[in-house]
């Protein structure tokens, strides 16, 4: 069943819904003034009394995914509903016919780095970073029954990048965040290069405000953190390089709990592993313990 809600101006389709654990897995899709283009993303929402505002976990996905891997692969419904979270996981791009592209999986489509691109021809739609900051919060505190003074934040890879650099970028707004083998500093990585390079043109200095080594280095700060990365991950040394945010954050005195876990690789079999240590810690620090 298909179901429209009109909201500030726009209207928000319900294209799936499903009873999970007592609460519901919800699919909506949306006109963006962001993007300029129909985007998409899932809501988890436990069941709870009648006019009560949850806690909510923000989950960004990686390279070639939208909200559906997570959905579908990162087991997190059955502590969510316990713990009396909110998990909304969006796309990672534009997506369209009329979207620019490119025939690599690590740009274009599926590919957004939670940036906003001022380059061409990306630069008309790629613009996650405000949607993701800005547009898509307003529209789920709308409509959904989040506290938006209880929020966290977390992703995997291009996701976990993301998640470290909108929270290290606004001071304030998450009391919890986390990340699962992130791309810890763009700007020394073939995929960061790419895509800052590609979507942001060659200064350098534009992209450390999606780097989160340089944010840190540059005087920015998280209340806590928990990274968990694999050991046999294949992308370890070459593009998520996390013992270069091991080492900043020992220097600067960041808190963080940086876990190496051996074994493990970039899929989601890892990530449904250690989800739930992650919305336990999340729950913790939002002030929601497991009924």
């Amino acid at each position: 069943m298909r179901v429209h809600v009109r909201l500030k101006g726009s209207i928000m389709e319900q294209v799936s819904v499903n009873l999970s654990h007592g609460g519901t897995q919800s699919v909506f899709t949306h006109q963006s003034e962001a993007t300029g283009t129909p985007m998409t993303f899932s809501a988890f929402v436990p069941a709870h009394e009648r006019g009560a505002r949850l806690p909510v976990i923000w989950y960004l996905s990686g390279l070639t995914c939208s909200h559906a891997n997570v959905t579908e692969k990162g087991e997190f419904r059955r502590l969510c509903a316990q713990l009396g979270l909110i998990f909304i996981a969006p796309d990672t791009s534009p997506r369209g016919d009329g979207v620019a592209d490119d025939d690599a999986y690590d740009f274009g489509k599926g590919a957004g780095f939670y940036v906003d691109a001022t380059q061409e021809p990306w630069r008309r739609h790629y613009q996650m970073r405000r949607y993701i900051e800005n547009e898509l919060p307003d529209l789920v505190a709308g409509h959904l029954p989040v506290d938006m003074d209880r929020q966290g934040i977390t992703g995997h890879s291009m996701g976990g990048h993301g998640a470290l650099t909108i929270a290290l970028r606004n001071p304030g707004r998450f009391r919890s965040v986390s990340a699962f083998s992130p791309i810890v500093s763009p700007i020394h990585c073939p995929w960061g290069e790419k895509a800052l390079g590609g979507y942001l043109g060659a200064d350098r200095d534009a992209w450390r405000t999606y780097d989160a080594c340089a944010l840190i280095e540059d005087g920015a700060r998280l209340p806590d953190l928990l990274v968990d990365q694999g050991e046999a991950d294949n992308f370890l040394e070459s593009q998520l390089k996390t013992h270069l945010l091991t080492e900043l954050c020992e220097k600067v005195g960041q808190p963080a709990n940086i876990r190496m876990q051996p074994g493990y690789d970039h899929s989601y079999y890892f990530i449904s592993t250690f989800v739930d240590d992650h919305l336990r810690w999340h729950a913790e620090r939002l002030g929601k313990s497991a009924r």
